[in-house]
Formats: structure tokens, C-alpha cells, sequence
């Protein structure tokens, strides 16, 4: 599982890759044994070449020192990092690796903005990375990135389906796995009970409105009786 500051500087990220003109996708796996990129980026340059770029985001120094491969296979290739772990781990980076830091927006200021910002946070440059040539072929790597693409798009469309996409047996025998974390002290914490009520709170309300309507055409019918019969 990401860590809520892993998820702050990726999102943060995603954008910062889209305002420099560049389309960003999460967890691409490498070719050849190269391991799995946190976040590449893809842009056409004026020329009309390709220019590709590989970020590793790290939070923790455990996490920096992870024996999990680097794969800084693009072009440029950066370290994503909070302030406090980079001065901590400054003198460890390479010098063809280029550096950004993640600082996150002031709470206070965030309450008393207009507008929310977009991002959690912002990146700044600290160091600017070297150019290579890339480290796997560029028609693996388009290949991947698509594959990487596609796979956001799925994840997607199911957020958007919810529910829907699920079989009514396959829901049931969800909740009947739950059924053994009930909480019988606290049943607004159970998804059970919570379904039940709001079943019940939708039905009930589903016949009020009924009767109401039943009521009113009660009431327009005995006004017309009284007019057809004075």
C-alpha cells in the first residue's frame, strides 16, 4: 500500500509532468529485467523526437535504500523526494540523476484560498539530471507505456461502473465475509446494517411519496364529485 506522502507526491507529480507539455503514466514495468518505473513521462519535442523521462519517487531513508532496481532508464531520470530525506541522502545520488523536491502547501494558507489548488503540494528542481541514451529500445518502452495507459484507463471506467459491474451473488458473498468483523456495539460501522438502513430509509421514503400522490388524487377526486353533484 502507498503511503499517504507517496500518493501526495505522485499526484503532484502526474501534473507537474502535464504543465511541461509531457503525459505522465504510473508503474510502468521495464523490458529486459530493468524493474518498474514509479512514473514515466512522454513528450514529443519540436523536432519531432521523443524525449522520455523516469522518476523514482522515495519517502523514507528505508525506502531510498530499498534493494528494489532503479529504473532510470529514459533520457533524464530523476529522484522525487520530500526536503528533509534529500538533505539526508544528497551526498548518496549520482550526479546524472537529477533531484526534485516535494513541499507541501501550507494548511492554513490552503483554508483561506479562493480557489483549492489542484495539487497537494509542489516540486522544485535541485538538481537538474544528465542526458543518456535510453537503456532499453524505445519501441519496448512505447509498448509498455501504452500497455501502463491502458491499464489507468480500466481502472477507471470500473470507479466510474461501481458497483454495477458486480453480481448480486457476488456482493452477497462479500458481506457474508464481513460478517465476521461485526461490530455489535457499533452497527453504523457495519456495511450490513448501513445498507439496511439506508434499503429501509429509501423504501419508506419511496411510499410516502406514493401515499402523498395517492392523498392528493384522493382529494382532487372528492372536489370533483362535489362540484358534479351541486
Amino acid at each position: 500500500m502507498k503511503t499517504k506522502l507517496t500518493l501526495a507526491m505522485e499526484h503532484t507529480l502526474y501534473y507537474y509532468c502535464r504543465e511541461a507539455g509531457a503525459t505522465a503514466v504510473e508503474e510502468v514495468t521495464m523490458p529486459d529485467d530493468q524493474g518498474i518505473v514509479d512514473t514515466l513521462s512522454y513528450q514529443e519535442l519540436p523536432d519531432q523526437t521523443i524525449e522520455w523521462r523516469c522518476y523514482e519517487l522515495k519517502v523514507t531513508k528505508s525506502d531510498f535504500h530499498s534493494t528494489a532496481k532503479l529504473s532510470f532508464v529514459g533520457h533524464y531520470n530523476y529522484f522525487v523526494l520530500p526536503l528533509k530525506l534529500y538533505q539526508a541522502v544528497a551526498d548518496e545520488i549520482p550526479a546524472k540523476i537529477g533531484v526534485l523536491i516535494y513541499r507541501p502547501f501550507d494548511a492554513k494558507l490552503l483554508a483561506t484560498a479562493s480557489e483549492p489548488p489542484a495539487t497537494p503540494g509542489y516540486l522544485t528542481v535541485a538538481r537538474p539530471p544528465r542526458h543518456q541514451d535510453l537503456q532499453v529500445p524505445e519501441t519496448a518502452l512505447l509498448t509498455r507505456f501504452i500497455a501502463s495507459q491502458g491499464r489507468e484507463v480500466f481502472k477507471a471506467k470500473q470507479m466510474a461502473t461501481g458497483l454495477k459491474q458486480y453480481s448480486t451473488q457476488h456482493l452477497y458473498e462479500e458481506l457474508k465475509k464481513r460478517h465476521l468483523h461485526y461490530d455489535v456495539y457499533n452497527p453504523d460501522h457495519n456495511f450490513y446494517d448501513q445498507f439496511v438502513a439506508d434499503t429501509e430509509e429509501t423504501a419508506v421514503t419511496a411510499l410516502q411519496s406514493e401515499l402523498d400522490a395517492l392523498a392528493l388524487e384522493n382529494q382532487q377526486l372528492r372536489t370533483r364529485l362535489k362540484e358534479s353533484s351541486s
